[in-house]
Parts: C-alpha cells; sequence; structure tokens
C-alpha cells in the first residue's frame, strides 16, 4: 500500500531524470495533478497527460524537460512536508527558495500553487515539495 503518493512521483521524476527518459509515468492524484501544473507552470516539465487504465485506475505521463547538452532541467526535486512530519508555513516564511531560482510548491485553500503566487496572495499553507 502507498502511504506517500505524492514522494513516489517525485522519486519516479527524479529518477526518470537521472536515466534521461523522455517520459516519466506516475499514479494519479488530484495533489499530484497540482503539483505537475506548478512545475508545467514554472517550466520544469514539458508536460503531462491523465491516461485512464484498466479497472478505473488512472495514470498519468509526464514528459520531462532537458536543456541543450541533454541535462534535466530539475536539479533537484524534494519532498519536504511528509506524513510522520507536516511542515506549514505562513506567506511571508515561503517568499524565496534559492535566491529566486528555485520554486516550493504549497497546498493551500486555493490548491496548489508556487512560493511567488502563495505569498501574492498572501496564503499560506502546507509546503509540499521544493524543486530547483
Amino acid at each position: 500500500m502507498m502511504n506517500d503518493i505524492i514522494a513516489d512521483a517525485l522519486t519516479r521524476i527524479r529518477n526518470a531524470a537521472m536515466r534521461k527518459l523522455e517520459v516519466a509515468t506516475l499514479l494519479h492524484s488530484n495533489t499530484v495533478v497540482g503539483v505537475l501544473n506548478v512545475l508545467q507552470q514554472k517550466e520544469y516539465i514539458t508536460g503531462f497527460k491523465v491516461i485512464d487504465g484498466e479497472n478505473n485506475k488512472k495514470s498519468i505521463q509526464v514528459e520531462l524537460k532537458y536543456d541543450d547538452n541533454e541535462n534535466s532541467v530539475i536539479n533537484e526535486i524534494k519532498r519536504v512536508s511528509k506524513p510522520g512530519r507536516r511542515v506549514y508555513k505562513n506567506a511571508s516564511e515561503i517568499k524565496s527558495f534559492k535566491n529566486g531560482y528555485g520554486t516550493i510548491i504549497v497546498s493551500t485553500n486555493k490548491g496548489v500553487i508556487a512560493n511567488d503566487e502563495a505569498y501574492a496572495a498572501n496564503v499560506g499553507g502546507e509546503v509540499l515539495c521544493t524543486v530547483w
């Protein structure tokens, strides 16, 4: 049984990027789709699509993005808030990450959004992961 589907999704993306695969396949969840929307908006991935599988089980195919030297655009993607230790931050605490080069993905009452949007909307929430 999978306890942390977000950590599993991030690990699958990280492993696919290290192997220089074009596509990573993830398990479906609405939170994972929210994280992928932020990653696509911030241009860490090319895109993704939800695929209906057998027995009503959905999966997600993520198209990874690489630079001209065939290096992954994602240098590091790390889970912050875990099932055993939740991490919550208010808007002022999530203003910047890696001097603006990285992104903090936050689950708020306005949905899953990036740190700059959360700061602009003055909302805090659970810090799901960091990417740079």
